[in-house]
């Protein structure tokens, strides 16, 4: 199971190593700010568009080689990102290995979890898909944590090694246990009314509560990409903090997110119901967000609901990604379920970036993107409350019937 949370940390790195080494990278490569905005957000304008797609294409080749190809093809492409040349041509090269690497991201992002549940017992699947949930916050963190280590000497080149390195690592790991993994390999199992292979993987996706779910997750995305994006902007420019200490703080509040993850996970492995625990959530990082964008509280305050919320907000993915363990019968689903959870976060940064960008740059003040973080957070509790209408009656009916034999 920890083999395939490693293959999530790895290519979580990718996102992660990024936004630290833009002015590295716009120096040497002789990058514009469109160009550097590109480079940026190419993994997350890739998932918004095709995670899904992703997701069923998972089911057809198989969990396991899905996510041995991703990693192979992100290791492949970090590796080919440090032999680009400066100027337009290095841009375009740099840019096609972005690519390459967001393809491998949504390959293990999506199939992984399949992998998570065929390793663990049945008992365990809720909460070990809750583990799982820590891959993006864990990954991201640690790229970042790294970078002021290795951007003053090995520069951005040796940090795409280094993520390279681990996204091998993360392969090699994940082949070795691939006895584990059968079950991720095995062949679909039938659902009554599906005549064709990918009749299995749709029938999951015409139940509203999928989409309840990966919509809770996408408002929560606003919430935290606004904290992501004002965190380092307010202490490098308000503050005058240098890139060491913003890099260490901006990765204290990502990681804040993994313990909240895990007890997400606990949570739902104890019984609680996603929906409260994400109506719950949602009120408490949306009155998070007011704080922290307040110019009239203290600094070290603000920083504090910084990383609570990060922390309360984790318990969100923790019970969005585990719902696979309930509403999937067999890893095709779980595939499309993924896919679908992995649309809908991606679609919630890739909306909040500029509906930020748009609000702050109307007023002049940072703290007007309290309206979008406060909206998001409402419309986070409504969405929870609605799948906690739903969720207990389709937990009943999915538990009550036999497991599928293995292939």
């Amino acid at each position: 199971m920890l083999a395939a949370v490693l293959a999530g940390v790895a290519v979580g790195m990718n996102v992660g190593k990024v936004p630290l080494a833009l002015p590295a990278l716009r120096t040497e490569l002789g990058l514009s700010l469109v160009q550097a905005g590109w480079v940026s957000s190419m993994l997350t304008t890739l998932a918004v568009v095709a995670a899904l797609g992703f997701g069923l294409a998972a089911g057809r080749i198989g969990a396991l080689r899905m996510v041995l190809g991703g990693l192979g093809a992100s290791a492949l492409a970090s590796v080919l990102a440090t032999q680009v040349p400066a100027g337009a041509a290095g841009f375009g090269l740099l840019l096609a290995t972005r690519f390459v690497e967001g393809a491998g991201f949504l390959a293990v992002a999506v199939a992984a979890p399949a992998l998570v549940s065929a390793a663990a017992a049945p008992a365990d699947r809720r909460f070990a898909l809750g583990v799982w949930s820590t891959y993006m916050p864990a990954g991201a963190g640690l790229a970042m944590g790294l970078s002021p280590l290795l951007l003053p000497g090995p520069g951005w080149r040796g940090l795409w090694l280094l993520t390279a390195a681990a996204l091998l690592l993360a392969a090699g790991l994940a082949w070795r246990q691939r006895r584990w993994y059968a079950l991720a390999g095995g062949s679909s199992h039938a659902v009554p009314g599906a005549d064709r292979p990918g009749d299995a993987a749709l029938a999951v996706l015409r139940r509203p509560l999928p989409w309840l779910l990966a919509l809770a997750f996408g408002v929560w995305a606003i919430q935290h990409f606004a904290l992501i994006v004002w965190l380092p902007t307010f202490l490098k420019e308000q503050r005058g903090l240098g890139t060491g200490w913003v890099a260490l703080l901006t990765c204290v509040m990502l990681l804040a997110c993994v313990p909240g993850n895990l007890v997400g996970g606990a949570l739902v492995q104890r019984g609680m119901a996603r929906g409260r625990m994400i109506a719950a959530a949602h009120l408490l990082t949306g009155l998070c967000g007011l704080g922290f964008f307040s110019a009239s509280l203290p600094d070290g305050l603000r920083y504090a609901l910084c990383v609570a919320l990060s922390f309360i907000g984790g318990v969100i993915p923790a019970a969005v990604m585990s719902s696979s363990a309930v509403l999937a019968r067999n890893p095709q689903q779980i595939n499309a379920l993924q896919g679908l959870i992995m649309q809908g976060s991606q679609l919630g940064q890739f909306v909040g970036t500029p509906l930020i960008a748009a609000v702050v740059a109307t007023s002049g003040l940072w703290a007007s993107a309290a309206w979008v973080t406060g909206g998001a957070a409402l419309l986070g509790v409504a969405l929870g409350l609605a799948a906690w209408r739903v969720e207990q009656r389709v937990e009943q009916r999915v538990e009550r019937r036999p497991p599928a034999p293995a292939g």
